[in-house]
C-alpha cells in the first residue's frame, strides 16, 4: 500500500524507463523546445535533463558534447519543418500561391498558440552564429537552401498554373521570401501580435510578376 499523502522526493529527477533510442529522441525535442525559445548559449543542458527526468551524469551517454547535442536538435527541427513545408506547398489539389498562404496562416497560428516566445530555431541560432563552431554555420546555410529549393518549386509550379509570370526567377524569389520571412518571424516575437508576419507576406505577393 502506498501513502497517498507522501511527498515529493528532491533531488536527482525519477528515472524514466526507456530504451536509448527513445531517450535520445526525447532529449532532442526538448531541445528543440528551449532553443527555439531561447537560443542556444542561454539554454543548458541541466535545464533539458531535468525536463526529460534523465540523471546529469547520463547526458554524455547520448551525446558527445553539448554541441554535438545541439547539431542532433538542429537535424531534428530540420527534419521537422521540411516535413511542415512539403505538408502545405505539395498539395496538388490546392492552387500553389494559396498553398503558401496556407503555410504562412500555420505559422502565424503555431506562434500566437505559444505566445510568441518560440520563433525559428534556425533564426535563434544565427543570432549567435559569432560565437557557435563553424559546422553550425555551414549546417544552417545548408538548411536555409533546402527551404529555398522547396519553395522555388512551388512558384514553378504557380508558374505552370498561370498564377506568376512565365520569366519569374522562382529561385530568387524563394531565396528572397526566407530572407525577409526570418525578419519578420524576430519583429513578430518583439511586438507579439502577428503583424509583422503579415506586412511581409502580403508584400511579398504583391511584388510578384504576374
Amino acid at each position: 500500500m502506498t501513502d497517498s499523502n507522501a511527498k515529493p522526493r528532491r533531488g536527482r529527477p525519477p528515472k524514466v524507463d526507456r530504451d536509448f533510442s527513445d531517450t535520445r529522441a526525447a532529449l532532442i525535442r526538448c531541445g528543440m523546445e528551449l532553443l527555439t525559445e531561447q537560443g542556444f548559449m542561454a539554454t543548458g543542458i541541466d535545464a533539458v535533463l531535468k525536463r526529460v527526468g534523465v540523471p546529469k551524469g547520463s547526458f554524455y551517454h547520448y551525446f558527445d558534447s553539448k554541441d554535438a547535442f545541439g547539431q542532433a536538435v538542429l537535424d531534428g527541427y530540420a527534419g521537422y519543418f521540411a516535413h511542415k513545408l512539403d505538408r502545405w506547398l505539395l498539395q496538388d489539389d490546392v492552387p500553389p500561391l494559396q498553398r503558401l498562404c496556407h503555410f504562412a496562416e500555420d505559422i502565424k497560428a503555431g506562434m500566437a498558440r505559444y505566445d510568441f516566445c518560440r520563433g525559428c530555431l534556425v533564426g535563434n541560432l544565427g543570432q549567435e552564429v559569432t560565437v557557435l563552431p563553424d559546422e553550425f554555420r555551414l549546417r544552417m546555410e545548408a538548411i536555409l537552401r533546402s527551404w529555398e529549393a522547396r519553395l522555388a518549386r512551388c512558384l514553378r509550379a504557380a508558374q505552370d498554373a498561370g498564377e506568376l509570370a512565365a520569366d519569374a526567377d522562382c529561385d530568387a524569389l524563394a531565396a528572397f521570401f526566407w530572407i525577409g520571412w526570418e525578419g519578420a518571424v524576430l519583429r513578430a516575437r518583439l511586438t507579439r501580435t502577428t503583424g509583422p508576419l503579415d506586412t511581409f507576406f502580403k508584400g511579398f505577393l504583391a511584388g510578384l510578376p504576374r
